[in-house]
């Protein structure tokens, strides 16, 4: 039976490396409050909405492409030496972040914090699950997976208070909490014998990623401002487009490519990773549609709109335990889909009510509160549901890929909010063709859970892809 200060020294480490996630988790939901300040303050200079648009997917690009890669490099070398790292290249850049002059580059401070956020995300786990004695590992697990939405609930609230003050304490406030937690690190948290055979990621793979997805979004975001048609924005699809050719020919030819492509032969995690993608783009869409019409349509505060933003955030950890407690056996795919069709429902709702008029508690929170709903049922059981059918040895990786999908997903919603924003004279009809955008994304994923359900046999109940899913390369 362990100590009391064994005991004391788990919580500490538990805390320390959850609350890395946290951080990191937090750290978007901040910036996205801060946007509109961040680009009244800055776009002084000429830069438009579709400009500022990239403090926000160039994180997320560099963050998804990187992840896969990070994780593995963190096995090969050190765990406890990546988490560290990570979190210094993150805290100094949050530091730098408050100090840009100009967009790019705050852009390019905001592309370094991901490089750590990256390198510390799977390493924490990691970290966690070797701390602690196997009867705590899956309670600690879920901890660590519910700091997101922990995140998601006090981000919009705690970024709106720190505007009030001024947009660069949203970065600056990673400072102290940063430094409290690499000392904690470096004085708590136990190293774990890394793997020094396993094979090098792919960062060339990485670099494509980052490279196809930015083009694409590249002439999405500026299509409006460039011509649709102008050489740069054509050339910014064909770039998009020779990056994917690239990356895929390298998944095929690379000892260890970001995406081992047997994984994509498991139907479950294949389809997973559609409704991934699908429904995070309607989740970016829609949580930076609402900041930006309640802001810039309605003349909300940062503060006033980081309180009604919360309104949704709180239901996600709230719905996420119901749903377990009563449907504790309830297939992923189904619950992904039904949250689908809510997050579908919730942004028809606000196109049904929407009116310029600030009227909050008849408009935006009915169908915020509803999307609440359905982020905590689908956004749990993505990740549930893509690695159900995989082996032990590949759940690790399989779950680095689903948070990949997801963050591309936010990316390429971001970027349809942006370009279909841009694209309408009238902000009441923009918004209101952004929230059928949502409402589409949403109902295409519910469309991809459906064949994530794991097809039985009367052998051992398995799947039969689990006998042929990929082994650990």
């Amino acid at each position: 039976m362990p100590s009391q200060s064994q005991r004391r020294r788990e919580l500490l480490v538990t805390a320390v490396l959850v609350g890395a996630t946290f951080l990191v988790s937090l750290d978007l939901f901040i910036v996205n409050v801060a946007f509109d300040e961040i680009g009244r303050d800055l776009a002084s200079g000429g830069a438009s909405l579709a400009d500022v648009s990239w403090v926000l997917t160039t994180y997320a690009v560099v963050y998804a492409a990187l992840l896969v890669p990070m994780g593995r490099l963190t096995d090969r070398y050190g765990r406890k030496g990546g988490f560290i790292a990570g979190l210094v290249v993150f805290t100094l850049a949050s530091a730098a972040c408050g100090f840009a002059g100009s967009v790019w580059q705050l852009v390019a401070f905001r592309a370094i914090q991901a490089i750590g956020a990256a390198a510390l995300t799977p390493a924490s786990l990691g970290l966690l699950l070797a701390a602690l004695p196997e009867a705590r590992r899956a309670p600690a697990a879920r901890l660590w997976a519910l700091a997101g939405a922990v995140a998601a609930a006090l981000g919009p609230a705690v970024g709106g208070g720190l505007v009030q003050i001024s947009w660069q304490w949203a970065f600056w406030i990673n400072l102290p909490v940063g430094v409290a937690l690499i000392v904690g690190a470096a004085t708590l948290v136990p190293d774990v014998r890394h793997n020094a055979g396993a094979p090098r990621p792919d960062l060339a793979g990485a670099v494509l990623i980052a490279l196809g997805v930015g083009a694409l979004v590249l002439g999405l975001v500026e299509g409006n401002d460039w011509g649709w048609t102008s050489g740069r924005v054509v050339g910014a699809f064909v770039v998009a487009v020779l990056a994917a050719a690239a990356f895929a020919w390298r998944t095929t030819h690379h000892p260890s490519p970001v995406v081992d492509p047997a994984l994509l032969r498991v139907r479950t995690f294949r389809w997973a990773n559609a409704a991934t993608l699908l429904f995070n783009l309607g989740f970016g869409a829609n949580l930076l549609a609402g900041i930006l019409w309640m802001q810039q349509v309605w003349g909300y505060s940062a503060l006033r709109t980081g309180l009604a933003v919360a309104l949704g955030p709180v239901f996600v950890p709230l719905t996420a335990i119901i749903a377990g407690r009563i449907a504790p056996r309830a297939r992923p795919g189904r619950l992904v889909a039904l949250g689908s069709v809510l997050a579908a429902a919730g942004a028809l709702i606000m196109v049904a009510l929407l009116s310029p008029t600030p009227a909050y508690w008849t408009t935006v929170a009915p169908g915020w509160a509803v999307t609440g709903v359905a982020v905590g049922l689908a956004l749990p059981n993505l990740v549930a549901g893509a690695t159900a059918s995989l082996p032990v040895t590949q759940v690790s990786t399989g779950s680095g890929v689903v948070t990949m999908s997801r963050q591309i997903g936010q990316v390429l919603g971001v970027s349809l909010l942006v370009c279909v924003v841009g694209a309408a004279t009238d902000p009441t009809t923009a918004f209101r063709h952004a929230w059928l955008l949502v409402a589409a994304a949403s109902a295409l994923a519910a469309l991809a859970a459906i064949p994530m359900e794991v097809r039985r046999t009367a052998v051992g109940g398995r799947s039969p892809e689990v006998a042929s899913a990929p082994t650990s390369r």
